[in-house]
């Protein structure tokens, strides 16, 4: 009986038994499919039983479950969160056949189906997997770290499933059969299956590799080399093709595999990793030289099996399953029966990847990768190999077949030494990593038919390059699974036992409540097979897996699962024995997570045990933690296991009393007798006394003695009750506690033979310093209060007098002077080991502070890292502080030195750091300090970074990190950070939505998706929005207004109705193109549904009666395909409303194609403006494909200018061949000649320009320049629209060399600007050189050009190429070329169009000369123009004969719009005020001309080219502004729609007014060289005639204009409500060459300029709290910042209103206490509060602690104290002040009244004190003394004089005395301790100790 009761003594008392049955198998149950009648009988024969109790029926049922258990199994993890915080519950994988269930359970069982996947075929296994993608693989590749897809992986025979939790499906093949699949750190690890007739192969063939990997589903499998140790150290690396070498563990962490060789009989562990390149040549190598020889053969039979498969056979069916060839079709494809089985994998998913280089290898899979044939052929085909037809195919497989590259490699680190009786199958069934208590690592394997649990310690070689593999322990086991929430590991023993070990030290048995401890089980005691007899405690379980007849009968009797467990306590073992006859027993253990584990109990149930935590009182953890560091491991280990022990027995501790046994259980090991020692023989355990540590303890007697009212006396509890304020009030006397017994009086001995006897000195030491780290949490009060006395204890006995005196100091109520000593033998004292850090002074972090506010030197702060973190922090900050050099080394000296130094702060280098600061406040987010942690940090150590803190919330900078705005309490700032990291697809929208079915009326127009909220914060004193609306759309029928003639007839009036309409819907086809300026990049579709597209409407209503006027109706003519480009341009206005950083992929843009043919045009519109905003890289290169081949013209030209844009500058390779196609000469000269319509062909070339921008590239640029002067071809061809083809080459041509001046790298031959200046005045046309002359040899039939240049198709085209070329470069030589002619027969030369593209081309070269003004602009007309033009008000004109006044007169007025122009791209976007008066005038001016009786001279229709030439121009400069001047003439120009007014005018004012209202105000132009040549595209000052025009400018060009815009509106937001507001910014400009360095104040939300022109931005005060981003270093953060919306988020500072509430800022809070610091702050409402912060904490404490009530009586100082503090706190805007405030006040009130029992608090006041006076913080204020003030100037003083005269009256009253006392080292009086403590402190006296030792005695007194 005595030895169980020992037994039962170690036990372990396992927690929360519950029943287990996998989650997944109830929901299998409900599942609707045909399994369902299969799965039901999956239920466990227990669960029958209980219902029918048949015993018939069991055994029936019995094989069933059997075979059908087999069927199902899980796997459970430990639950982890998508945010990554803690969360502690299972997740668990359950596959049942067809069907794989992924369930998430908490601990109580509450668990939900998460995902259910169900396949075709039988799954073989499910696993968990994350898959890396290496950032250049994937799309976005601004992520610079790998991107990691969680996914879920299922195996079944012929393929794998993976589905990522994204949601992307993915099926990949697989070409073998799989016998095993792993996940690992880099992706999965196949086994292959090897077949059992595999046999070792003959010697001339090499075997087919075992193992494979595959690192993304859409990579290939790929075979795994390994790389072992030859025997002279050589290593060679080749593929795994050991067919004995079977995988049996994989972990990811470290990256190792454990594989066993079947032959040999070894376990080996291998290191996985990813395979080096010369790896990987040196396996392609030796593979190449040990394949050539049997080639023939292998290439034979495997033509032979590939051609079997293309027959059509099943690939599961043949033969050579075994082998890698069955899917020989590359993996896309895959075999013939997937490709229907796959229906759902996303193209997204397939794309992403397919434009990956892989290793440039291209895609082939199966064996004919390999150079190796497959091991043995199957004897059915035998005869194939020789066939006569086989070999013909064999030359042409060898060149095909390139080996597959390896990804993975495994090294070999250790295997198992051989022993000389090693069984055949001692394969380990169980491999696991565990931890020990003290952080060494051992890697487990069971093997089972040994019965024997082998454990190998490994750990990290000091370079973390590699695992080093020590000794290998054996455990006898049956079983063995870990716990790693509490480093250990459990083992079933061949007993029955549980046994918990740590490592492979045992710890104890586990007791599990409710399962009989297996010691008594059935009487009759079976001998075990092959084992000799145990002791007592052998189980009664035979080794064999099938139940003998004897527990039939033992299952079907009723099992009593859950027991009463306190039952068990009391009653006596024996009496239970009956109960235990028919005892189930534990099978097996499997699942461990966490701390739970499930065992399998022998009757078929499960239950789920949870095993105890090491300590859960924070105090103990602490100490636990600090021993173990101190002590040496093996010491360390075993005392964590006696105290594991002695706290987790059966009925163990609560927590309160956790601390009192962890303090017996410590001293006991010290060696003290604590049954003698009087405060521990007290402490309480409440609870059973563990064994452990009182075994022989006499029971108490029920009646009580007097001990217990000593006890009682001695007590804490009445030490603290005796100083209870109560107790004085009463008067009662202190009772005498009465001498204690004299067995107390002898002194009591240490056992000096204990374990931990020796480490006292270094043990006290680290429980000191957690002492001291204790201190630094201020909600550890508790805790410090136990271990003082501990400690005190220890010092005593050690004889260390500093120390007890330093404790004393601190808690002068706890450390009374007579406590009892246990003396040490000086011969004893001679064994302990006194550490080298152990100091004779205590370190007190609290005194190291205050001499370093003082600027004294201070001595190095003894750190143990993990421990000591506060005290850590604390003095870095300290050290800032203070501005020492930072190095912490000479801070802190480290007690151990093997950990980790990471005292180098690691800024992030983008971070701006200026002042200490911020340095610290930015260290502090690094080492994870939040603003919780500073809460709980006393307040005097907290002041210092509480006032950095305070110092960086005024002055942030813009890149702080997320968590550095959050330590600061910058919401504002730390939102943007947040939105900041944000993937560029989840931009921040602030729309409003619209409610739909309100406005039905307008929902049509394409218009309704803008962001009503934010322009009307920008225009918010008029309904301009609403007009521009109303101007731009073209969804609803125009009036047709037409008086009827009393002499017309009514056909006539219909007729008249029908043309008027007609001129009508000139205007209405020009507006899409201004509509798509106006909405542009304003809406995120939903890709559910398709894109809406206002329709065009061409229809009128004439009034009055309203009646439909139709232009269909026959009686006019009507062009045909008038509308067709107009549909084009709504398609593109419709595209381009979507914006950049929409989730949109290829399946969407296919899905709205639309199903009837008028839309086909619309559509071409919508690809081209998916094009523009960059979504066309998204779409399939199998669908542009389609769309070419339709031949649909208006798709191939949209497609093709689309994808050109979206590959801007890229030189796609591609690409260009796309283009290619589509330019006849880029083709070969021996080409078919494709039949391309003309205007395709244009789009080519720009699309060439386009790919090609800014590269000069030689070919291109060759080609280009032929073009421009192509002659007209004999049958016809290139004869029209010759003038949009060399308008186009030169454009391109520009584009291709843009901006590269006279620096053309190698292009000096082809004479360039001589070229194009030829293409521009004519002469005779060079020899055509190049490929293709033959094409010009005949000319044409139908066009004589002669051999001279035909100037008016090249000019265009040419001059503005020289534009482009030497653009911003101001070369004056060039630009002479293109000044106007001077003399009149010259000017009768030239086109009066060209002299606008040449006066504009060079302004453009000579950028810098632009200058905003009447007098530039007319600098630039000749001089002969100047002296004949006519003014443009003159009436009459004046007479002249040799001068032609028509020719002056075009001259002029072309030579100013083209310099206006100019003006306009120079000031593109800038607002700048002077060009728009410039600009504005002259347009004025042309307007009047209109007018004038001269225009006939000049022509109408160049007056109105002219005209809208200059209005461009001012919409330009002033872009996205919505000027309302330029929206008055837009207007006006709208309106006019008869005379000369063509659609192309039209066209010019819309796109005018879009400019204006570019993006709804959110965007603006750029002038960057790209942003130009766009704009010249898209702004060409030749405007079409008609609707279907494209002879001179292809119309689509027009759309060019979205690559000069860029996102410049700053909008902000207040981050508390989430609104746009207003908020005042200033702008810096750097200086230039023409202004200096200025400043601006803008009120935002504003278009800022561009962003190259600005130094810095600043949110200014007073309103808002300032925040400064300096663009200086750089504008990405910016940039990323207005591509996102512009959201600049602006917290507005307390008793502040929004600009919007209060405008002038005269009814903020403090403007109505305008007399700052008066006695009005006392009469602060504590109402008003509301307005200054919106802090719910600071809402209560105003209602509760300052508002007066009735009878305050006294407490009204509190509460104006009180009301004062919050006033101060909330208008010096630092609430968390207020605390701090109260506790001062709070202290300094105790110490008057003379009840300090801890000095803790006077410390913190003294702390608080030094640092207002240190210099530093002196010299801070000095330097801004108009920053707000920190802490009241007026409360310190007031504090620091009353806590003096406090303490000079007790001086007076009689403290003189003890102070003396204490001084010259005699006893003191009791009553004074505390107060003499607080003085002490207070005036950092020095100990006694150290007078002495400065060689003054205390005798002098005070």
């Amino acid at each position: 009986m005595s030895d169980q009761c020992e037994e039962r003594a170690t036990m372990i008392a396992a927690g929360d038994l519950q029943e287990f049955a996998p989650r997944g198998r109830e929901h299998c149950r409900r599942h609707p499919s045909a399994l369902t009648l299969q799965l039901r009988r999956l239920q466990p024969a227990s669960e029958l039983c209980s219902s029918d109790g048949a015993a018939g029926l069991v055994g029936s049922l019995r094989e069933v479950t059997i075979h059908e258990r087999q069927r199902e199994s899980w796997q459970l993890r430990k639950g982890a969160s998508d945010v990554g915080e803690e969360v502690d519950y299972d997740e668990e994988l359950y596959v049942a056949s067809n069907m794989v269930i992924w369930s998430k359970g908490s601990k109580n069982q509450a668990s939900t189906v998460y995902k259910a996947f169900t396949v075709d075929s039988p799954v073989l296994q499910a696993l968990w997997c994350d898959f890396t993608i290496a950032p250049e693989k994937s799309e976005k590749a601004d992520g610079s770290d790998e991107i990691v897809e969680k996914c879920i992986c299922i195996l079944q025979n012929s393929c794998i499933n993976v589905h990522s939790i994204e949601g992307k499906d993915y099926i990949a093949a697989l070409p073998f059969q799989v016998a095993n699949v792993w996940p690992t750190k880099f992706g999965l690890l196949f086994e292959r299956s090897s077949s059992s007739h595999e046999v070792p192969p003959s010697p001339p063939r090499e075997p087919l590799p075992t193992m494979f990997s595959m690192l993304h589903p859409l990579d290939e499998i790929t075979p795994l080399v390994c790389k072992s140790g030859g025997v002279f150290g050589s290593a060679r690396v080749q593929y795994v093709a050991d067919y004995t070498m079977r995988i049996v563990f994989l972990s990811a962490e470290p990256s190792i595999v454990m594989t066993y060789d079947t032959i040999q009989s070894l376990h080996t562990v291998w290191a996985l990793r990813r395979v080096k390149p010369e790896e990987q040549n040196t396996v392609l190598k030796f593979s190449e030289q040990m394949g050539t020889p049997q080639h023939v053969a292998t290439s034979s039979s495997l033509t032979a099996h590939l051609r079997s498969l293309s027959k059509g056979d099943s690939p599961v069916a043949s033969p050579f399953q075994n082998y890698s060839s069955i899917h020989s079709q590359s993996r896309s494809v895959s075999s013939p029966s997937m490709q229907s089985r796959s229906p759902s994998i996303s193209n997204m998913a397939a794309l992403s990847r397919s434009h990956s280089p892989a290793l440039g290898v291209h895609s082939f899979s199966g064996v004919q990768r390999f150079n190796f044939s497959s091991n043995t052929q199957s004897p059915r085909r035998h005869s194939i190999i020789h066939s006569p037809n086989s070999t013909s195919s064999d030359s042409f497989l060898i060149t095909e077949t390139e080996p597959i590259v390896p990804e993975l490699c495994i090294d070999h680190l250790w295997t198992e030494t051989i022993t000389n009786m090693r069984e055949k199958n001692s394969q380990a069934s169980k491999v696991f990593i565990t931890t020990d208590l003290c952080g060494q690592k051992f890697l487990c394997f069971l093997v089972e038919s040994q019965l024997q649990l082998r454990c190998v310690k490994f750990q990290e070689s000091n370079d973390k390059s590699q695992l080093i593999f020590g000794s290998v322990t054996n455990i006898q086991a049956k079983d063995a699974a870990p716990v790693e929430g509490i480093d250990t590991l459990l083992v079933l023993e061949g007993s029955g036992n549980l046994v918990l070990y740590s490592g492979v030290v045992r710890v104890g048995k586990v007791f599990i409540p409710g399962l009989p401890a297996p010691s008594l089980t059935m009487s009759n005691q079976m001998p075990r097979p092959s084992t000799p007899l145990d002791s007592v405690s052998t189980p009664s379980k035979p080794l064999n897996k099938h139940l003998g007849p004897l527990e039939e009968s033992v299952l079907l009797s009723p099992v009593p699962e859950l027991r009463d467990s306190s039952k068990l306590h009391d009653s006596t073992y024996v009496e239970d024995c009956t109960f235990q006859q028919l005892g189930t027993f534990i099978h097996s253990l499997r699942d461990p997570v966490h701390n739970r584990v499930t065992l399998e109990l022998s009757n078929n149930t499960m239950v789920r045990i949870t095993i105890p935590e090491i300590a859960t009182s924070e105090l103990v953890k602490r100490c636990l933690q600090g021993v173990k560091a101190i002590l040496p491991k093996e010491i360390a280990v075993q005392m964590l296991v006696k105290w594991y022990n002695a706290y987790n027995a059966p009925g163990g501790p609560n927590y309160h009393s956790e601390w009192n046994l962890f303090v017996t259980c410590l001293m006991n090991m010290m060696g003290y007798n604590t049954e003698r020692l009087a405060w521990t023989r007290n402490l309480d355990f409440e609870g059973s006394l563990s064994p452990v540590i009182a075994p022989k303890k006499a029971r108490p007697s029920e009646t009580g003695s007097d001990e217990d009212w000593e006890y009682l006396l001695s007590s804490d509890y009445h030490r603290n009750f005796e100083s209870h304020p109560v107790a004085k009030a009463l008067r009662l006397d202190p009772l005498e506690v009465s001498a204690p017994k004299d067995d107390f009086l002898q002194s009591l001995s240490l056992d000096s033979s204990t374990l931990l006897f020796t480490h006292i000195p270094a043990i006290f030491f680290v429980l000191h310093l957690i002492y001291e780290e204790l201190k630094l949490n201020s909600l550890m009060g508790e805790g410090i209060r136990s271990l003082v006395v501990l400690l005190v204890q220890l010092a005593r006995d050690l004889k260390l007098e500093a120390y007890i005196d330093y404790y004393y100091r601190d808690y002068p109520a706890l450390v009374k002077s007579s406590r009892q000593t246990c003396i040490i033998d000086q011969v004893q004292t001679g064994f302990m080991h006194h550490p080298s850090f152990f100091s004779a002074e205590p370190p007190s972090i609290f005194q190291w502070l205050s001499s370093c506010l003082k600027g004294e030197g201070v001595q190095p702060y003894p750190y143990l890292p993990g421990i000591c973190e506060r005290s850590k922090l604390v003095v870095v900050v300290c050290t800032l502080a203070k501005r020492m050099c930072f190095r912490l080394s000479a801070y802190f000296y480290w007690l151990i030195l093997y950990f980790p130094l990471f005292y180098r702060c690691s800024f992030r280098h983008s971070t701006s750091v200026s002042s200490l600061a911020e340095k610290l406040v930015i260290w502090m987010t690094n080492v994870g300090f939040t603003l919780r942690d500073l809460e709980s940090l006393p307040f005097g150590v907290a002041l210092p970074i509480r006032d950095a803190i305070y110092y960086c919330r005024e002055q942030p900078a813009s890149d702080w990190p997320e968590a550095v705005c959050l330590l600061i309490g910058r919401q504002d700032l730390s939102k943007q950070a947040c939105e900041g990291n944000l993937q560029k697809g989840k931009s921040v929208m602030l729309s409003s939505d619209i409610p739909s079915g309100a406005e039905s009326e307008e929902d049509e127009d394409g218009m309704n998706d803008m962001n009503e909220e934010v322009m009307s914060l920008i225009w918010s004193e008029d309904l301009r929005v609403q007009e521009v609306r109303r101007l731009l759309q073209s969804a609803r029928p125009v009036r047709v207004n037409v008086v009827q003639m009393p002499e017309s007839s009514d056909h006539e009036y219909i007729e008249e109705k029908e043309n008027r309409l007609l001129q009508l819907c000139q205007r209405t086809m020009a507006l899409p193109v201004g509509r798509g300026m106006f909405t542009l990049f304003s809406y995120h579709p939903v890709p559910t549904e398709q894109l809406p597209i206002p329709k065009l409407n061409l229809t009128g209503r004439a009034p009055p009666r309203n009646t439909t006027v139709d232009l269909n109706s026959g009686n006019i003519d009507v062009p045909p395909n008038m509308a067709c480009w107009a549909s084009f341009h709504n398609g593109v206005a419709a595209g381009l409303k979507i914006a950049p950083a929409s989730q949109i992929d290829s399946a969407w843009i296919v899905y709205n194609k639309p199903k009837i043919a008028e839309l086909a045009n619309e559509y071409a519109g919508f690809l081209m403006a998916l094009g523009l905003n960059g979504h066309l890289t998204k779409l399939a290169t199998l669908n542009i494909h389609d769309y070419l081949t339709k031949g649909h013209e208006m798709t191939s030209i949209g497609l093709l200018l689309g994808v050109s844009a979206a590959k801007l500058g890229t030189m796609d390779m591609a690409i260009t061949r796309l283009l290619s196609i589509h330019i006849p000469a880029l083709l070969p000269p021996t080409s078919t000649e494709l039949d391309v319509p003309h205007n395709v062909q244009v789009a080519a070339v720009i699309g060439i320009g386009l790919v090609y921008q800014g590269t000069a590239h030689r070919h291109t640029a060759e080609v280009l320049l032929a073009e421009i002067g192509r002659p007209p071809g004999p049958e016809m061809e290139y004869c029209t629209d010759r003038e949009s083809y060399s308008l186009a080459s030169g454009l391109a041509l520009g584009m291709v060399c843009l901006g590269h001046g006279s620096n053309l790298i190698g292009m000096s031959d082809l004479n360039v600007p001589e070229q194009l200046y030829q293409y521009m005045v004519g002469g005779h046309r060079r020899f055509q050189a190049g490929m293709h002359r033959e094409k010009h040899k005949s000319p044409s039939y139908q066009i004589k050009e002669g051999d001279t240049i035909n100037v008016d198709v090249t000019c265009p085209g040419a001059t503005l190429a020289l534009a482009m070329i030497y653009l911003k470069t101001n070369n004056r030589s060039i630009a002479d070329w293109l000044q106007a002619p001077d003399t009149m027969y010259l000017l009768d030369f030239v086109k009066p169009e060209f002299l606008l593209l040449r006066t504009l081309a060079r302004c453009l070269i000579l950028w810098d000369d632009i200058l905003p003004n009447s007098k530039w602009v007319n600098s630039n007309v000749p001089q002969i123009i100047r002296e004949n033009s006519i003014s443009l008000h003159a009436t009459e004109l004046p007479s002249s004969e040799d001068l032609s006044l028509e020719t002056l007169a075009q001259a002029h007025v072309y030579i100013i719009a083209g310099a206006c122009l100019s003006l306009g791209f120079r000031f593109a976007g800038s607002e700048n005020l002077a060009a728009f008066n410039c600009l504005y005038k002259y347009a004025t001016d042309f307007l009047k001309c209109l007018s004038a009786p001269t225009a006939s001279i000049t022509g109408h229709y160049n007056l109105e080219t002219c005209l809208s030439v200059l209005l461009l121009s001012l919409a330009m400069v002033m872009a996205g502004s919505g000027n309302l001047k330029v929206l008055q003439l837009c207007r006006f120009m709208h309106k006019k729609t008869g005379g000369e007014m063509n659609y192309g005018f039209h066209l010019a004012h819309h796109m005018a007014l879009g400019l204006l209202f570019l993006g709804g105000g959110r965007y603006s132009l750029s002038t960057s060289n790209s942003s130009i040549a766009a704009l010249l595209c898209a702004l060409y000052p030749h405007f079409p005639v008609h609707s279907t025009d494209n002879r001179y400018h292809l119309q689509a060009l027009r759309h060019l204009y979205v690559l000069a815009a860029e996102p410049r509106l700053l909008t902000p937001v207040d981050v508390d409500s989430n609104t746009p507001c207003y908020a005042l910014i200033e702008v810096t400009y750097k200086g230039t060459q023409w202004y200096a360095e200025a400043t601006e104040e803008l009120m935002a939300p504003t278009l800022l300029p561009e962003l190259h022109l600005l130094k810095q931005i600043r949110v200014k005060g007073p309103r808002y709290w300032e925040l400064l981003i300096d663009l200086s270093k750089g504008t990405n953060h910016l940039k990323s910042i207005l591509s996102k919306g512009g959201i600049l988020y602006v917290k507005l500072r307390a008793g502040q209103l929004s600009y919007k509430e209060d405008p002038m800022g005269w009814r903020s809070l403090l403007a109505q206490t305008v007399t700052h610091r008066n006695s009005e702050a006392r009469a602060f409402k504590p109402e008003a509060i509301s307005a200054f912060t919106s802090d719910p904490a600071l809402f209560s404490f105003a209602d509760y602690f300052c508002k007066p009530t009735v009878n305050m009586g006294q407490k009204q100082e509190i509460l104006d104290l009180f009301s004062s503090i919050l006033y101060e706190c909330v208008t010096q805007e630092n609430p968390e002040m207020l605390p701090t405030y109260i506790a001062i006040d709070q202290a300094v009130r105790r110490l008057e009244r003379r009840e300090m029992s801890e000095t803790f608090e006077l410390w913190q006041i003294k702390l608080v004190l030094e640092f207002f006076s240190s210099r530093s913080h002196q010299e801070r204020m000095s330097r801004n003394p108009n920053r707000g003030l920190f802490m009241n100037s007026e409360f310190l003083p007031v504090m620091k004089c009353t806590i003096d005269n406090t303490l000079d009256q007790w001086l007076q009253a009689g403290g003189d005395v003890s102070l003396h006392s204490y001084l010259s080292g005699q006893p003191t009086d009791e009553s004074q301790l505390s107060m003499l403590a607080c003085f002490l402190i207070y005036h950092s006296v020095p100990t006694p100790g150290q007078l002495a030792a400065g060689g003054l005695e205390g005798k002098a007194g005070v």
